[in-house]
């Protein structure tokens, strides 16, 4: 080295020593400094309806913000789409509850933070709507760690794929729809927009109208493209078999729900009375329920919804658990809070979504930004904000 390269080599050291800094500034222990909610109430819309709910009347959500002392938001969203009461429930909960045990607290610790919620919830028990604030706290602690690393939250997880294939949950029960009218535009619309597949809503009427709605969806899809059923937990465990037969025989993909979640031995036993899949699970509440429906072989495809199982860390132990069994895994419900999550299992094989866009071969490309993409518009709550 000669005098000239020896002597800025010294003038760059003040400048790495600055650089250096400032990325240690940068991944310095965060704190949560602030918790904010809003609740918002959608206008009511035309109802649809699966077996048992009816839904798109009564609909609105909340919205959650975890503020950090370095200036870093963290973002979660959860949806009912029903149950006028159930967002100002959650709302309180986060408030009153979850509020005091979350300021002061570093979100590098996720798991530490859902034990000390665990905790503080344990007298009024941690299912229920108690599980979707605790769901929302976690989504939102992983929506600060992204955005601190710079990284979509797959990528932090441990990133399996770039491209998730999405089915479609088109075929919803009408009013006024005798002739199937309005079913049959909606699977067309599925096709249409790319889907490779299409999932319908069954056992609101009897079997033989099952049959017809089956029958008039599969000369839509085709051969080619795949048809779920989903029954919503109407039948008791004989119905649900005869049934199931029928929709074996008529070649559908995978038969959805069709006991009440707490029927773990009657999904087993028809899981192995049928040949076709057996899909369940966006019911259950944390990995623990979803451990005992797995040991049980009571499901092929596990579906949490990223507001009962418990949110990113929960899923990834559940994904995990139905890994470890062989089993593959599909989400209850879409957008890119779920794409997240499912990007980074090797079991996962579907998002359920509806009306996806900017789709390639029946796949959606992996969320770019920093974080779990699931900040809410400004003007969406500026709109609907109520309380």
């Amino acid at each position: 080295m000669n005098r000239r390269q020896l002597l800025q080599s010294a003038a760059a050291l003040p400048l790495a020593g600055r650089a250096l800094s400032a990325a240690a500034a940068q991944q310095k222990q965060l704190k949560i400094a602030a918790i904010e909610t809003d609740r918002l109430k959608n206008p009511p819309g035309s109802p649809y309806y699966d077996a048992i709910h009816e839904l798109g009347v009564e609909n609105g959500s909340v919205v959650l913000r975890l503020r950090t002392d370095a200036g870093i938001t963290g973002w979660a969203h959860s949806s009912f789409g029903m149950i006028a009461g159930g967002p100002q429930v959650v709302q309180t909960i986060l408030e009153q509850e979850v509020k005091p045990v979350l300021l002061g607290k570093d979100p590098a610790f996720p798991r530490r933070i859902r034990a000390d919620l665990w905790k503080a919830l344990e007298y009024q028990g941690v299912g229920g709507v108690a599980q979707f604030a605790i769901a929302a706290v976690d989504i939102a602690i992983w929506d600060i760690l992204g955005k601190q690393a710079g990284l979509p939250v797959y990528k932090m997880l441990g990133a399996f794929r770039e491209r998730m294939p999405v089915y479609s949950m088109s075929g919803w029960y009408y009013d006024n729809d005798g002739d199937l009218s309005r079913f049959k535009r909606a699977v067309s619309t599925a096709v249409e927009q790319g889907y490779h597949a299409v999932k319908i809503k069954v056992g609101r009427a009897s079997q033989e109208d099952d049959v017809r709605r089956i029958r008039a969806a599969l000369d839509i899809v085709g051969k080619n493209r795949r048809l779920m059923v989903d029954a919503n937990q109407v039948f008791n465990r004989n119905e649900a078999l005869r049934r199931g037969r029928v929709y074996q025989e008529m070649g559908c993909f995978w038969y959805e729900e069709p006991l009440p979640p707490q029927e773990m031995e009657g999904y087993a036993e028809l899981a192995q009375a049928l040949d076709m899949r057996i899909a369940t699970g966006e019911n259950l509440n944390t990995k623990y329920a979803f451990a005992d429906l797995i040991a049980r072989h009571g499901a092929d495809v596990v579906q949490p919804d990223n507001r009962r199982a418990g949110g990113v860390t929960e899923w990834m132990e559940i994904a995990a658990i139905a890994d470890g069994y062989g089993l593959e895994l599909a989400s209850h419900g879409g957008g890119a809070t779920n794409l997240n999550m499912l990007l980074a299992m090797p079991n996962a094989i579907y998002m359920e979504t509806s009306g996806a866009r900017k789709m390639v071969d029946g796949e959606v490309a992996a969320p770019e930004e920093p974080g779990m993409s699931s900040e809410v518009p400004a003007a969406d709550i500026q709109k609907y904000k109520v309380g």
